[in-house]
C-alpha cells in the first residue's frame, strides 16, 4: 500500500474485508441502476432544447418520471424471439452486455480511502494494479454481447449489424488503448487511484491533450454513439444487432449502452481530469470527492449528448478510415513521444 506523503493523494492498493466488498458491490449496482435513468432524462431534455422542441413533460413533474414509464413499458411487454433464433444465446447476449458494463463501472474511483463508521473504505469498487488491462478485458467480453445477439437472432439484418459492430469495436479499441499508454508512461502506474494521485500537480488532459482527444473520439465509437452509430443504422439495418429484441431484453441492451457512456465518462474523469482532485490545489473534505467526480462526469455526458444532437452520422468507410488511418497513427506517435519525454526528463 502506497500513500502520498502529503496526505492529499490516493491510497493505492488498499483492500477491504470481504463483507465490505459485498456491500460495495450492491451499492455499485444500485448507483449504476439509478444513474442510467437520470442520464436518459437529461439526454431527452437536452435534445429537445437543441432541436427547439419540448422534451418529456407529461409523466411526473416536468416529465421527471418519463424514464421510469419507459422502463415499465419495456419490462411489461411480452417476450418473444424468432423461430430461427438460438434460444439460450439469444437470452444470454444482453446479459453479457450488462454484466461487463457493471464490472467496468466498478473500476471507477469516486474518491480516496475514507473512514466510514470507524472502518476504512475505498470509494471505488476495486483498485487493481492492472486497472486499464482489466477495463479492456471486459470491453473485449462485451464484444460477444453484441456479436451473439446478432448471430443468435437468426436474422441477416441483425447479423450484418453485429458484424459492423465487431469491426468498429476492434478498430477503435486499439487507438483507445494506445491513447492510455501515454498516461501510463507519465504516471508510472496502472492503478487508477495511482493515476489520480500522480495528477496532483497537473491534470493529464493538458500534457496528454492529443491522447485525451483520441481517447474521447474512440470512446464515441466504442459506445456506438453518434456519429459512429452505424451498428444501429436505421436506414440500412432496421435497428442493427438488436432488431429482433423487444421488451426486457431490449431494455437490457439499452441499459448497457448508457451505462457504458457513464463508464467512459468516469474513465476520462479519472485518467485525464484528475479524478476527485480539485483545481488550483484546493483540498476539500473527503466526503466531497464523489461530488467532484460526478460533476466532472456530467460534463463528459453532456458532451456525448451535444455531439448526438449536432453531428450527422458518418458513412461506414469514413469510420474505418478515421480509425485506422488517422487515430491509430496519432495514438502511436503520441505514445512514442511521451516515452521519449519521460526517459529524457527522468
Amino acid at each position: 500500500m502506497i500513500t502520498s506523503a502529503l496526505g492529499i493523494g490516493a491510497t493505492v492498493g488498499y483492500y477491504e474485508p470481504w463483507w465490505i466488498q459485498i456491500i460495495k458491490a450492491i451499492v455499485i449496482f444500485a448507483v449504476a441502476l439509478n444513474l442510467v435513468p437520470v442520464v436518459l432524462l437529461i439526454e431527452r431534455k437536452l435534445l429537445g432544447r437543441f432541436q427547439i422542441r419540448y422534451g418529456p413533460n407529461r409523466v411526473g413533474p416536468y416529465g421527471a418520471l418519463q424514464p421510469l414509464a419507459d422502463i415499465l413499458k419495456l419490462l411489461t411487454k411480452e417476450q418473444f424471439r424468432p423461430r430461427t433464433s438460438v434460444g439460450f444465446l439469444f437470452a444470454l447476449a444482453p446479459t453479457i452486455s450488462i454484466l461487463t458494463a457493471v464490472a467496468a463501472f466498478a473500476l471507477i474511483p469516486f474518491g480516496n480511502v475514507q473512514h466510514i463508521f470507524g472502518t476504512r473504505v475505498g470509494l471505488y469498487g476495486v483498485d487493481l494494479s492492472i486497472g486499464p488491462l482489466y477495463l479492456f478485458a471486459f470491453g473485449a467480453i462485451a464484444f460477444y454481447g453484441i456479436m451473439l445477439g446478432g448471430w443468435s437472432s437468426g436474422s441477416k439484418y441483425s447479423f450484418l449489424g453485429a458484424m459492423r459492430g465487431a469491426a468498429q469495436l476492434i478498430s477503435y479499441e486499439v487507438s483507445q488503448g494506445l491513447a492510455l499508454v501515454g498516461v501510463i508512461f507519465t504516471a508510472q502506474t496502472l492503478s487508477l487511484t495511482g493515476i489520480v494521485r500522480a495528477q496532483g500537480g497537473m491534470w493529464y488532459f493538458i500534457p496528454q491533450f492529443v491522447g485525451f482527444m483520441i481517447f474521447l473520439v474512440a470512446s464515441f465509437a466504442e459506445t456506438n454513439r453518434t456519429p459512429f452509430d452505424v451498428t444501429e443504422a436505421d436506414a440500412e439495418l432496421v435497428a442493427g444487432y438488436n432488431t429482433e429484441y423487444g421488451g426486457g431484453r431490449f431494455a437490457s441492451y439499452y441499459f448497457a449502452e448508457y451505462l457504458n457512456v457513464l463508464v467512459v465518462s468516469g474513465i476520462v474523469t479519472t485518467v485525464f481530469l484528475g479524478g476527485w482532485l480539485m483545481p488550483f490545489g484546493i483540498h476539500p473534505p473527503g466526503w466531497v470527492d464523489p461530488i467532484v467526480v460526478l460533476t466532472k462526469m456530467s460534463f463528459i455526458v453532456f458532451l456525448f449528448i451535444w455531439i448526438r444532437g449536432t453531428v450527422p452520422r458518418l458513412r461506414y468507410d469514413q469510420i474505418m478510415t478515421l480509425g485506422w488511418k488517422v487515430l491509430l497513427p496519432l495514438a502511436t506517435l503520441n505514445a512514442l513521444v511521451t516515452a521519449v519525454v519521460v526517459v529524457v526528463t527522468h
